[in-house]
């Protein structure tokens, strides 16, 4: 498709003007989808969906957002919070399977009435981290002489503190990625390439009471690769959302451990070049997916038109269902996620805001659905029976695609969670335990 044929359909003003009102749309996911009772947000729009601990956490930091905006007086989030806080704080915390979590850690999914577990997941340990960073936000932010912020900041740290880091080691340097009632521990460790875990391990260092050792963390970056795609050089992970998820709290500007001193560059530039090979990739477009181009790129983890496999324009294509896509060597079935373009706004405006605009002015979509924002997917290359040019469209929003548009373009606006993340003493010093220096870690107090 010509982009320069696309009419304008939804002109946006300026680009400030486009992404404030992208994130106040965005946020709404954040009110409409709470259970008066627990406090807790489902995981996305789909009928019956469970809660999901990570959108918790996302929800605790965009309701900060909310206050300094003006969307929700700070009362309201402050009864939000503690509502949330509250509910994790007395839930049941043991080895039975429908218990809320255990060792400080919580289910990756909760019924969103009981607050127990839901579909026989395990206890995640990075979204159990991407709680806990909705929480010391939440603390930091509410750091008046009340008596209702008081309480915040206690539950926040009683929260962060019996969260057992050590116990997740299970015996070895690196972190599991969970624990389930009927088997044990998952497989798995974080321990095997370049994916969305600083936020875990920062945390796990950092903690008061059950600190992991520098080992783990060090074990983790050696297994990084360093690749080159159209004559750029980054530390390879193919979806977008690895580049951006730990950095929404933590602002990585400046800051090395020891991975970026041989390689001469920090982790935040490392997502500008990630996001910059992503669309050059689609301007290439190996695949000839449909749509792909300078303004139309974002392969991430998403929902998809699979599972199926179809004959398109002489090819067999595999489309998958959800399943984390990315580029240039990984997973890619014309899926095209314009969240995570938005997420990417930190790390490279240049090339994200005309994107942005061409999603909602050219293609309109943030208006298919016409709630919270943009949709979470879209394949144009899938064929629909109802055949439009944006081909397979993406029925459910996510509260995790959600929370990370309002808080990046936060972040981009106002930096408002960053500077909030790094008056965190916790945060300082799981950072420098990992090994970090410079940037603003120079002038921090632990």
């Amino acid at each position: 498709m010509n982009e320069a044929l696309l009419p304008i359909l939804e002109p946006q003003g300026t680009d400030q003007e486009m992404i404030d009102a992208l994130k106040r749309e965005t946020f709404e996911y954040f009110i409409k989808g709470v259970h008066p009772k627990t406090g807790l947000i489902c995981d996305s729009t789909q009928p019956d969906a469970p809660a999901s601990i990570a959108v918790m956490g996302l929800a605790l930091s965009c309701y900060v957002v909310a206050t300094e905006n003006g969307w929700i007086s700070r009362p309201e989030a402050l009864e939000r919070t503690l509502t949330i806080l509250r509910f994790f704080h007395s839930s049941h915390q043991g080895p039975e399977k429908d218990a809320t979590g255990y060792k400080g850690f919580y289910y990756h999914f909760l019924d969103i009435e009981g607050g127990g577990r839901a579909w026989k997941s395990e206890l995640s340990t990075i979204d159990t981290a991407i709680l806990m960073a909705g929480v010391l936000t939440a603390a930091e932010y509410f750091s008046r002489d009340h008596n209702g912020e008081a309480e915040i900041r206690r539950i926040a740290k009683d929260l962060y503190s019996r969260v057992d880091w050590q116990w997740a080691q299970n015996g070895e340097s690196s972190i599991s990625h969970g624990w389930k009632p009927e088997i044990g521990f998952l497989p798995y460790r974080w321990d095997t390439g370049y994916s969305e875990a600083h936020i875990l391990y920062v945390l796990a260092l950092g903690s008061p009471t059950f600190p992991i050792g520098a080992e783990g963390y060090l074990r983790w970056t050696s297994t990084f690769k360093i690749k080159t795609y159209y004559g750029t050089e980054y530390i390879h992970a193919g979806p977008l959302f690895i580049h951006q998820m730990s950095q929404i709290w933590i602002d990585m500007r400046g800051l090395r451990d020891n991975l970026n001193e041989k390689l001469g560059f920090d982790y935040f530039e490392n997502s500008h070049r990630a996001t910059h090979i992503q669309q050059q990739y689609a301007i290439e477009n190996p695949k000839g997916f449909s749509q792909y181009g300078e303004n139309c790129w974002g392969i991430t983890a998403s929902n998809g038109p699979g599972p199926a496999e179809l004959e398109i324009a002489g090819k067999k294509v595999i489309f998958y269902d959800y399943i984390a896509r990315g580029v240039p060597d990984d997973i890619d079935d014309g899926t095209i996620s314009p969240w995570a373009v938005v997420t990417s706004l930190p790390f490279a405006p240049e090339i994200t805001l005309p994107t942005i605009r061409h999603a909602i002015e050219r293609l309109q979509l943030k208006n298919l659905k016409k709630v919270y924002g943009f949709d979470a997917s879209f394949n144009p290359t899938f064929p629909e029976r109802n055949t439009n040019t944006h081909g397979w469209v993406s029925p459910w929003r996510l509260g995790l695609n959600h929370g990370p548009i309002v808080l990046m373009i936060e972040n981009f606006q106002t930096r408002k969670i960053w500077d909030l993340f790094k008056n965190c003493s916790y945060v300082v010093t799981g950072l420098k335990r990992a090994g970090f220096k410079g940037g603003w870690l120079e002038s921090a107090h632990s």
